[in-house]
């Protein structure tokens, strides 16, 4: 849209963008410009008549396959506020806790020492998919019922996963941000299904996915109306076998280019190790994370879920430190 374009021009463009079938119109409010993205198969004699339309510059057609994550459509950065944390501004977010909650004491404790060491969201599963039938696959609506109370105890938002589309609402009901396992990363029917809530979504990339195919996963989410989506790099399967999973700390800066949507790391699932956890986030800041994502555990070694990842409340504590140092460095400089 032209700049200096009325509210009602704007409202007229959208409402006959729509007035086409198979059309959607998405808009995007910026500093600078007003963009109104249009998904569906846009005729010549359309396109046509939305450039004849009172209060547009021009139509411009956006050749990537993935249309509202880009810069394309949206030149600043998103930014999504949940409760203190900011997640795609200037300063990283970093969300923290178990990967599976085990007990009330386990959660309470964990969330007492990652609220006092800076983190700013909690995180632990509920619903845990598994690779094996036989390995821990988590408390369910109890454990859910207890990341909710420790929400409330230590007031903090909290992060989990959902597994299935029939559960999407009920997760809501309990969790600040949804989580979207690598599992299910392409899973179709369960991103339609949390593009209709207006909560944010933590996606992680599948351990396959190529970039286009990782933001063609949130153009789902985000055609369904949910403009909310935080994506998280996890590490890719590569032929390196030291490592549980290849971490692509290049994804950051290239999805960066790319989309507006911001992006954090999660070294713990990537490396499977804890004592690379520490270093892989370093270096998450230093390439641009607006945040990173940890397992932290009262005692790693008896933990039901990925132990040989986890930090102890210890090893949290001094990388809590040296993050800021590396995240106070970089903001300096900038």
């Amino acid at each position: 849209m032209k700049s200096g374009s009325t509210a009602a021009q704007i409202d007229a463009v959208k409402i006959r963008i729509e007035s086409h079938p198979g059309l959607q119109g998405h808009l995007s409010v910026g500093a600078e410009r007003t963009v109104i993205g249009v998904v569906g198969q846009i005729t010549p004699e359309v396109q046509f008549e939305m450039e004849r339309m009172s209060g547009v510059m021009e139509v411009v057609r956006i050749s990537r396959p993935s249309k509202l994550s880009t810069r394309e459509f949206k030149e600043e950065n998103t930014t999504i506020v949940v409760g203190d944390a900011v997640i795609g501004g200037r300063e990283p977010v970093v969300i923290a806790g178990p990967c599976a909650i085990e007990s009330e004491e386990q959660l309470m404790a964990t969330a007492k020492i990652v609220k006092e060491e800076g983190a700013q969201i909690l995180r632990g599963g509920a619903f845990k998919p598994r690779t094996s039938p036989y390995s821990f696959r988590g408390l369910g609506v109890t454990g859910l019922k207890m990341l909710r109370e420790a929400s409330k105890e230590f007031n903090i938002p909290v992060v989990t996963e959902v597994m299935s589309p029939e559960d999407v609402d009920m997760v809501a009901s309990y969790a600040d941000i949804l989580q979207i396992g690598t599992r299910n990363s392409q899973n179709f029917n369960l991103l339609e299904e949390v593009g209709k809530l207006r909560k944010p979504i933590l996606l992680k990339r599948g351990f396959s996915q190529s970039y286009e195919e990782w933001l063609l996963a949130a153009e789902y989410i985000l055609y369904g109306g949910n403009s909310q989506v935080i994506l998280c790099e996890r590490g890719i399967r590569t032929f390196e076998q030291y490592t549980r999973f290849t971490v692509d700390l290049a994804a950051v800066p290239v999805i960066k280019k790319l989309s507006h949507l911001p992006i954090i790391v999660d070294p713990s699932h990537s490396t499977g190790m804890w004592e690379l956890v520490t270093p892989i986030s370093l270096g998450s800041i230093a390439v641009g994370a607006h945040g990173i994502i940890l397992d932290v555990h009262p005692d790693p070694t008896s933990a039901k879920c990925d132990a040989a990842q986890a930090l102890s409340f210890d090893n949290f504590r001094n990388l809590t430190k040296r993050v800021r140092a590396v995240s106070e460095a970089i903001l300096s400089e900038a």
